[in-house]
């Protein structure tokens, strides 16, 4: 797919958001072209459903079922598919072999796009009953603020447990961007400026979201130069392909140290 680091974003960075997709003629010639909304979370952690009007809605952070996430949302899109309007989906049992997501919508750029809340829970089922309106108050009281950094990065400035952070996905297989990354802390580059500290990255569907703590007062527009530079040197440093130098390699055998995976 192409996107792959917005993919990423939706699935384990943002809390609220959403991004549309376009069905391929793989599905039948009626559902060709038809748009489908991706949604971070739909109300009571459905894996999708149908609207009151008959627009399609896929839960990007449903619980993986099967060891193939693909395959996963592909079964709940296909149930959609096929679901009358004001229709949740329900899923039972593994999704045993099939059409993997990417089978289903077409190879576009996707394009997220970030809300403060779930509020665009609305409508999405009618009524609009007290169990899912509450369980839309449960979720925005309880959601990180997240702000998208740059339009062309899939870097996050959030707040989280009281404290400001940076998340970012980086364009890179997991490899390439800690070697990347290995270069620049060696330079002693990595440092978003006074008081933030890279604390580690996540290793997640084979690409790292680096963490950085950050000093609470600043806005997210505020971090946008700084991580422009540092995108700079990432990208300089991922382009290099000479091996790593003795302070190079020990610079990676830390942040090794300080990676975790994301399940």
């Amino acid at each position: 797919m192409q996107s792959e680091t917005e993919w990423v974003a939706m699935r384990e960075v943002v809390p609220a958001a959403t991004a549309t997709v376009r069905l391929t003629d793989s599905v039948g010639e009626q559902l060709a072209g038809v748009e489908v909304t991706l949604a971070t979370v739909l109300p009571l952690t459905w894996p999708g459903l149908v609207t009151p009007d008959g627009r399609r809605m896929l839960a990007m952070q449903s619980p993986a079922r099967s060891g193939d996430l693909s395959r996963d949302l592909a079964q709940a899109l296909e149930l959609a598919l096929t679901a009358p309007p004001n229709h949740r989906v329900v899923l039972s049992g593994l999704p045993g072999r099939g059409r993997r997501l990417q089978d289903l919508i077409e190879a576009e750029p996707l394009k997220v796009r970030s809300h403060p809340n779930f509020d665009f829970w609305l409508n999405t089922v009618e009524p609009a009953d007290e169990e899912v309106t509450g369980g839309m108050k449960r979720a925005n009281s309880v959601m990180e603020p997240t702000v998208r950094v740059q339009p062309d990065l899939s870097a996050y400035w959030c707040q989280t447990g009281g404290k400001a952070q940076l998340r970012w996905v980086l364009p890179w297989q997991e490899d390439a961007a800690l070697q990347a990354l290995s270069r620049v802390y060696a330079q002693d580059q990595l440092t978003l400026g006074t008081d933030s500290r890279y604390i580690g990255a996540y290793r997640a569907h084979g690409l790292l979201i680096p963490v950085w703590d950050l000093p609470g007062e600043p806005t997210a527009a505020d971090w946008e130069p700084v991580v422009g530079r540092v995108a700079e040197a990432l990208t300089t440093a991922e382009a290099n392909d000479e091996p790593l130098t003795a302070p190079e390699r020990r610079a990676r055998d830390g942040l090794r140290l300080r990676q975790m995976t994301l399940r």
